[in-house]
């Protein structure tokens, strides 16, 4: 059965190059067909009741005419793109349940059974310092407890979500909204590699050679939604793409969880906003974790971690460093000779004393002991 199943993506792989066929237009092939390569061997005259409209009609026959299956197979081979459809057992659980489920996933890399445990993170492009030290406070210990971190590999606070996913040698999912011999945005072309070389992957189900278009972003923010157990919004304007992701969760009745910030922060609308509708205020990663009912050893014993300074320039530096701060600005607060400032934080992030929470801003990873 596998077997037929496995034939029979290059069909579904060749229809969905079509950018009339979406989805909903797979899905009722599906259902009347069964198997997709029946509609390339004579059975054309069932798509009359299959649901499709003209237009879907001429554009099913248009791919049987001109779109070579195999042809498209060795393309995702040539990119290491692999292929999941509805009719996969391996298909995502969780999205399949959702109302409208894309019909096929491509990835590159691995999505694993673990991945349904799973915390979809979203927020703004233009994220604060304030929801900078949220991604750190929260995802760093959801990701140690082996919750899988998605996101959508944009800019700001997706970017930190992930990174902080990797550096906590947890796993981590990013969906696009592009096809995958793409990268979008480019800069972080990097951290979709580091994503994969960490064995987490990168998913679309946009067919290659699909550029990053406004309009794809709302469908790929209901995979983060669906392949996700709940959805965690860390900054956002109320019409931004992180509540649709939030609205999203809440149709498909999973958690949606939401932190809070000051009234005067239009990047804490939003998630204030969700909470006044019922979301889960979020204070650090033990709240999230406790709906899940998740053990909570390891999160605790982060939590009470004291930091013990070995030299006079590492108190030094820990004092500050209870709140974010530059590099620069350490070095003119210390008066500290700039090559000692470095190697010092070096040995402290070694140490796990600290943490880098991008660029040169670090920040203390518990509490120094008086």
């Amino acid at each position: 059965m596998e077997n037929e199943v496995e034939f029979d993506r290059k069909f579904w792989v060749a229809l969905s190059t079509h950018p009339k066929i979406g989805a909903r237009t797979l899905t009722k092939l599906y259902k009347r067909f069964g198997k997709m390569s029946k509609i390339w061997t004579g059975e054309k005259g069932k798509l009359l009741e299959s649901g499709l409209d003209s237009s879907q009609i001429k554009a099913v026959l248009e791919v049987v005419a001109g779109v070579d299956p195999d042809r498209e197979m060795a393309k995702l081979d040539r990119f290491k793109i692999k292929v999941w459809t509805l009719a996969d057992k391996s298909y995502p659980q969780l999205l399949k349940e959702i109302p409208d489920p894309p019909a096929i996933l491509y990835y590159r890399g691995e999505i694993l059974l673990v991945d349904e445990l799973s915390i979809g993170v979203v927020g703004s492009r233009k994220y604060t310092d304030y929801g900078e030290r949220a991604v750190e406070k929260l995802i760093y210990p959801l990701a140690k407890q082996k919750m899988t971190i998605i996101s959508g590999l944009a800019l700001g606070i997706d970017t930190l979500a992930h990174t902080a996913a990797l550096r906590a040698g947890g796993r981590t999912l990013a969906v696009l909204g592009c096809g995958l011999d793409q990268i979008y945005p480019a800069s972080n072309v990097r951290l979709a590699d580091q994503i994969i070389q960490g064995r987490g992957a990168i998913i679309s189900e946009f067919p290659v050679g699909t550029p990053a278009l406004k309009f794809n972003f709302p469908m790929r923010n209901r995979i983060i939604a669906g392949m996700s157990l709940g959805t965690l919004v860390i900054e956002g304007a109320v019409d931004s793409g992180s509540l649709i992701t939030a609205r999203a969760a809440l149709d498909y009745n999973r958690e949606v969880f939401a932190v809070p910030g000051s009234i005067f922060s239009e990047t804490s609308e939003g998630p204030n906003r969700l909470i006044q509708m019922g979301a889960k205020m979020v204070m650090d990663a033990q709240d999230i974790l406790v709906e899940f009912n998740m053990e909570q050893s390891l999160l605790e014993k982060e939590a009470q971690a004291v930091i013990v300074a070995d030299s006079q320039n590492e108190e030094i530096l820990l004092r500050l460093l209870k709140e974010p701060m530059l590099v620069d600005e350490l070095i003119m607060a210390t008066k500290m000779a700039p090559p000692l400032v470095n190697t010092t934080l070096i040995m402290l992030e070694m140490k796990g004393a600290v943490s880098n929470l991008g660029g040169t801003r670090y920040v203390i990873r518990g509490k120094l002991k008086n």
